[in-house]
């Protein structure tokens, strides 16, 4: 987004405590990398139970952490005491997901009372290298 404003605390608070309280992405070993208005991070090591048959990271992993990724980035946006749901996304694979972490940086397209529009780019990180494996498009609703 374009002007970005500092995030307030309560909605930063909200987030993390948010975040927190997500069993699957404990079961990942997600972290909550970076939150700012608009734009939020999360990382995640590839761990032997999220390959796939190959040994890359699984979609599932990608899909998890794009969508937390993006629905956190629209939360930033939202009120104080909103929440917001996914109403639908898709995902594009781009490369196969080799390395030991994921890198989900969501953002939001264009906020809205009702729908806002979201991205996330999904990268696998092998030491110092970054390589684009997905993007994921979508629209949240709040709640």
């Amino acid at each position: 987004m374009g002007n970005q404003r500092k995030l307030s605390p309560d909605i930063e608070r909200s987030i993390r405590d948010s975040f927190a309280a997500q069993s699957m992405m404990a079961t990942l070993g997600a972290t909550l990398a970076t939150v700012s208005e608009g734009l939020v991070s999360i990382e995640a090591p590839i761990l032997p139970g999220s390959r796939q048959q190959h040994g890359f990271a699984h979609a599932g992993l990608t899909f998890a952490l794009g969508d937390s990724a993006a629905g956190y980035a629209a939360l930033s946006v939202m009120p104080h005491g909103v929440e917001v749901l996914t109403t639908e996304m898709k995902i594009n694979l781009l490369a196969p997901a080799r390395g030991p972490r994921l890198i989900a940086r969501g953002r939001v397209i264009k906020p809205g009372r009702r729908l806002v529009i979201v991205q996330a780019d999904v990268y696998a990180q092998d030491d110092s290298v970054e390589t684009h494996v997905a993007l994921l498009t979508g629209t949240m609703i709040p709640v």
